[in-house]
């Protein structure tokens, strides 16, 4: 086995919870065999398949508990669209976030009719019942919405639905409901968890400058952490969010966004092959979360 300064972790993964292919008990035993040593569970806007590994018995890599909220920030940044908080190590059982995320996804459930009425304008006809159905007691969301145009001939592949039809701009796409992020913020922490400002690099501002002010802002409003290490930042990239972390006192954490079929070509903890995030930062990240004052949930190798 790797020493744990070597070994790879995944900080930021999703399942059937939300919009995975796995389920979280596929996810773990997925992570196990691909010799992963510490991984957090970030189903959007839900805890619940967090909850789910939190009430098995301890497994043999350790786990952390984690979410990923969509959220708004201030008008006055030059920002298109939203971008995605994470939040870590909160205590799963929390009263207060557990409403308030129940609360947020059932407003969100608008979005999916209006979606559909759009893509019925464009002679794609499906109904809620039949994408209901695909997806159980969870909520619907985009990738459930192409898959069923695959199933159903409408698209040739799930990327395909996206990048025709769903991607943001494209004819069905209807922007989503996103918390206000300095509510988010003092949610996880009221919960005992670290907030971390998601794939800083794929937050849509006018400039890199702009990014950085924004960061500055998540600081000053709670923010503990930074995603550093992410499949999608270019090397350039990396090292820049590293010193914004130094320079603000921020941990760095690290993800590849697993998300299974709906994502093929990122590997759980090896993102796109050659991708690693490092020990060390789990390892920080966990401390942190032990110095909180509320119960967190970490279960250690």
């Amino acid at each position: 086995m790797e020493s744990n300064a070597d070994a790879p972790v995944d900080l930021h993964v999703h399942s059937t919870a939300s919009d995975g292919s796995l389920t979280p008990i596929e996810l773990l035993d997925q992570a196990i065999q691909n010799g992963i040593q510490a991984l957090a569970l970030t189903d959007h806007d839900t805890i619940e398949g967090a909850r789910e590994l939190f009430r098995l018995p301890p497994p043999p890599i350790a786990l952390i508990s984690g979410v990923e909220i969509s959220v708004q920030v201030p008008q006055n940044f030059a920002l298109s669209g939203g971008c995605h908080l994470l939040g870590y190590g909160f205590d799963v059982d929390e009263p207060a976030l557990s409403k308030a995320l129940t609360d947020f996804r059932n407003s969100r459930m608008k979005r999916v009719p209006r979606m559909l009425d759009r893509l019925a304008a464009l002679g794609i006809h499906l109904s809620f019942e039949e994408l209901q159905a695909r997806c159980g007691d969870k909520p619907p969301g985009r990738p459930h919405i192409a898959a069923l145009m695959v199933e159903k001939g409408y698209a040739a592949s799930i990327d395909d639905a996206f990048d025709r039809y769903l991607a943001t701009g494209k004819p069905g796409y209807v922007d989503k409901e996103r918390m206000d992020a300095r509510n988010a913020v003092q949610l996880i922490r009221h919960a005992g968890g670290i907030p971390v400002l998601a794939h800083p690099g794929l937050i849509r501002t006018s400039s890199s400058a702009e990014t950085d002010r924004l960061i500055a802002w998540f600081q000053e409003n709670g923010l503990m952490g930074i995603e550093v290490f992410y499949p999608d930042h270019d090397p350039k990239q990396t090292e820049h969010f590293r010193s914004l972390a130094s320079r603000y006192g921020l941990l760095m954490t690290g993800g590849t966004d697993f998300h299974g079929d709906i994502r093929p070509d990122i590997s759980l903890g090896k993102g796109k092959g050659d991708f690693h995030v490092p020990y060390w930062t789990f390892a920080e990240l966990a401390a942190a979360c032990r110095n909180m004052k509320r119960p967190t949930h970490i279960h250690p190798m």
